[in-house]
C-alpha cells in the first residue's frame, strides 16, 4: 500500500503544480479589481467580474456561439470520422497503417501553414470557387464566412475523432457482427445494435478530444471566420492583450472552464443513464 501511494504521489504533485496552481491563480485574478499598473489588477475579493461575464450580452453571446460552433464541428467530425474509422478497422492489415498515416499526415505540416492554404483555396479566386463556377453550382463567397470557419474546424479536428474511434473499432470482436448477420439482421441493424453500442467509448473519447479544444479555438475563427465570428476565444484574447483587463479575462476563462466541465459531465451522465436503462430492459 505504501509503494502504491509513492507511485501515485508523482502524478498527483504534477497535476497540482501544472493544473491546480494555474487554475487557482486564474480564479484569484477573476476575483480581483482592475487597476492601472503591472500587473493590471489589485488583489481583493469581488464577484463583479463573474457577474459581468454572466450577464453581459457580449460574453454570453460569444460563449453561446462558441458552443454552437464546437457542437456542430464535433457532430460533423463524428459523422465523417465514424465511417472512416470503421473502414480503416475493416481494411486488410497491410492497408491499415498507410490509411492511418494518411489521417495523421496533415500533422506533419505547420498548423498556420495549413490554415493559410485554406485561405487560398476558399478565396474568391480560389480553386473551390472556380470549381463551383465550372459546375454551374454558383460561386458563393466562402472566405470569411461561417462556412469557411466550419471547414477549417472539421479539417483540423477530424483526426482527433478518427484515431480514438479506430482504436476502439479495431478491437471489436468480428464474431459478434457475423453472428448478428447469420441471425438475419440487415447491415444497418447490425451497425445500430452491435457496432455502434460497442463503439461508444471511442465516440466519447473522440467527442471530448474535438469539443474541448474547439470551443476555445482562436486562430481558425480569426483567419477564416472574419470579424463577424466573435467567439469566446477571441473575446478572451481581446480582454487580455488589447484591453489589458485581466480580471474580466480571467472571469471569461473561469466561465469557459465551467462549461467545459459541465458539458462533458452531462455527456457522461447521459451515457451512464442509457446503460442503466438498457440493463433494466434486458433484466
Amino acid at each position: 500500500m505504501k509503494a502504491r501511494w509513492l507511485v501515485l504521489a508523482g502524478p498527483a504533485v504534477w497535476l497540482a503544480l501544472l493544473l491546480g496552481a494555474p487554475l487557482a491563480i486564474i480564479l484569484l485574478i477573476a476575483l480581483a479589481q482592475p487597476a492601472e499598473g503591472v500587473p493590471p489588477y489589485s488583489p481583493g475579493f469581488t464577484l463583479d467580474n463573474l457577474l459581468l461575464v454572466a450577464t453581459d450580452p457580449l460574453y454570453r453571446d460569444a460563449l453561446l456561439r462558441s458552443l454552437l460552433m464546437a457542437g456542430v464541428s464535433t457532430i460533423v467530425c463524428l459523422l465523417a470520422g465514424l465511417p472512416m474509422a470503421l473502414a480503416i478497422a475493416r481494411a486488410e492489415p497491410r492497408w491499415q497503417n498507410p490509411l492511418l498515416l494518411a489521417v495523421m499526415l496533415p500533422f506533419w505540416t505547420g498548423f498556420l501553414m495549413r490554415i493559410n492554404a485554406w485561405i487560398g483555396l476558399l478565396a474568391d479566386d480560389g480553386v473551390l470557387v472556380r470549381v463551383l463556377h465550372v459546375l454551374r453550382l454558383g460561386a458563393p463567397r466562402l472566405l470569411y464566412t461561417d462556412t469557411a470557419m466550419y471547414i477549417g474546424m472539421v479539417y483540423t479536428y477530424l483526426p482527433f475523432m478518427v484515431l480514438p474511434l479506430y482504436a476502439r473499432l479495431s478491437r471489436l470482436d468480428r464474431t459478434l457482427v457475423e453472428a448478428a448477420a447469420d441471425l438475419g439482421a440487415p447491415p444497418y441493424r447490425v451497425f445500430l445494435r452491435v457496432v455502434l453500442p460497442l463503439s461508444l467509448p471511442g465516440i466519447a473519447a473522440g467527442v471530448a478530444l474535438v469539443f474541448v479544444p474547439a470551443i476555445g479555438e482562436y486562430v481558425i475563427p480569426a483567419l477564416l471566420g472574419g470579424p463577424q465570428a466573435q467567439l469566446i476565444g477571441q473575446v478572451l484574447w481581446d480582454e487580455f492583450f488589447s484591453n489589458r483587463d485581466w480580471p474580466t479575462a480571467s472571469a471569461v476563462a473561469v466561465s469557459l472552464l465551467v462549461v467545459l466541465v459541465v458539458v462533458p459531465g452531462m455527456i457522461v451522465w447521459v451515457r451512464r443513464w442509457v446503460v442503466l436503462v438498457r440493463r433494466h430492459r434486458t433484466s
